[in-house]
């Protein structure tokens, strides 16, 4: 039976390259996809762009396809990535000129474009799930509106003949089925079969988490190798039956543990996974491991697509002011609360409401609070204030606080930072499907 062999090489923006190399040269891959949006990445990608029209696509686009274009061109492997961003127009002519740096030959990408739903939002009645609030009251912060696009306009792409596809916002899993329906013909109301290709995406699309990445705890659930810890593979077959593996001699392993871990991960209903495609259910799924590094993932299923589809929005929601020093030694403990202390009433008598504030010890109390203790006092502690405000100015007066404890609070204050950046929220709507117009385009070298 025919199989396609699907590789992640991303799970977030921000990931390690030399894994993807490593698909792209051992792998044997058909496809190599990028995972590389989070939900507020389209929104900070949208600011690049309002500034330079040139931007807007993923920071390490240029990065990532220098390092792969070479193997997948050679060996036949197809890309697909969300890189696009804001801005996959962009992304694509730059892509393009890479391969002409590289001599790569011929190289044709096609451009998912129809996710940006910002003016059909704003022309509509609609509300933020989250709060409940009519859109019309927030649209003066509204930055972006994207939604979250199905497998359709990559199939397209993919019968077009291209060798990249770059997408804007779609739907994670969405990267890896599409691929599968383009060279199984899956119809598009298969549900059963949808729904397994989306749990091959699922699986996937967080890369090294399914891996042995995110997983670790010694003495608990020792990764072999983990610093060179290699990206997943599924092996996908004709009937939606799906081995997940990885490159043999990579860092890292997979079994039904790892499996699982990335099964649960951001789902909230198994039995009803929400996608563009299918409602997926994955309430009774199952993994058994075949052999070293090899699972077979099981009785995924479906139903038929819903007909509104989740559009993320992002937005202005004021600026994060962030203050910290160190004390180490003796007293360490005792002389970072007094710094908290002091900070708190210097803080409080300039009469400034934040939206939201934290006092903590690093260390100390930062992630469980006060529901933990030692036992003991620790030699070191770093005192943090954060403060959340509409206003960039009551932010700069608290960071300024901190580090003015050099001289204006307890001895041995050391390290001192601050930080004041602007935060963009991310906040959902549902709009109908009829609502959002897709469109292929080509560039090509």
């Amino acid at each position: 039976m025919r199989i396609i062999r699907l590789g992640a090489g991303a799970g977030y923006s921000g990931d390690r390259i030399p894994p993807a190399v490593e698909l792209a040269e051992k792998g044997s891959l058909d496809y190599l996809i990028f995972e590389c949006l989070a939900e507020r990445t389209v929104a900070l990608a949208q600011l690049e762009k309002s500034k330079n029209p040139d931007v807007g696509f993923d920071p390490l686009l240029r990065e990532r396809m220098r390092a792969v274009l070479p193997a997948c061109k050679e060996q036949g492997i197809k890309i697909i990535t969300n890189m696009g961003a804001a801005n996959p127009h962009a992304a694509a002519k730059e892509v393009v000129a890479i391969a002409r740096e590289l001599n790569i030959g011929v190289l044709k990408v096609g451009i998912v474009s129809g996710d940006d739903v910002l003016p059909q939002l704003l022309s509509g009645d609609f509300s933020v799930m989250e709060t409940g609030e009519p859109i019309s009251s927030i649209e003066h912060d509204i930055i972006s509106a994207n939604a979250y696009l199905g497998s359709d306009p990559i199939v397209e792409a993919l019968s077009l003949g291209v060798d990249v596809v770059i997408t804007g916002r779609v739907s994670d899993p969405a990267l890896f089925l599409a691929p599968l329906m383009y060279e199984f013909g899956w119809s598009s109301s298969d549900w059963k079969k949808l729904g397994q290709g989306i749990l091959a995406g699922h699986l996937l699309e967080c890369a090294a988490q399914v891996t042995g990445g995110y997983f670790a705890d010694p003495g608990y659930r020792d990764v072999p190798d983990l610093e060179n810890l290699g990206f997943p593979i599924a092996e996908v077959s004709e009937n939606g039956e799906i081995v997940i593996t990885k490159v043999d001699g990579s860092g890292g392993y997979v079994n039904t543990a790892t499996c699982s871990a990335q099964l649960l991960y951001e789902i909230e209903d198994p039995s009803q996974y929400l996608q563009p495609d299918v409602v997926a259910d994955f309430s009774q799924v199952t993994f058994t491991e075949i052999a070293k590094d090899r699972v077979k993932a099981e009785n995924a299923s479906g139903s038929s697509r819903p007909e509104l589809i989740k559009v993320t929005i992002g937005k202005r929601d004021g600026f994060i002011g962030d203050g910290q020093i160190s004390y180490a030694g003796l007293g360490a403990l005792a002389r970072g609360q007094l710094a908290l202390d002091v900070l708190q009433k210097r803080i409080k008598s300039s009469g400034i409401e934040f939206l939201e504030i934290r006092y903590e010890l690093i260390g100390v109390n930062a992630i469980h609070g006060e529901s933990l203790s030692y036992g003991h006092d620790p030699y070191e502690v770093r005192v943090r204030v954060a403060a959340r405000s509409k206003a960039q100015k009551d932010v700069e007066l608290l960071v300024n606080e901190v580090e003015a404890m050099y001289l204006n609070g307890p001895s041995g204050g050391g390290g001192a930072t601050k930080s004041i950046r602007e935060v963009i929220s991310a906040q959902s709507v549902l709009i109908p499907r009829h609502l959002i117009k897709t469109s292929v385009s080509i560039v090509e070298l």
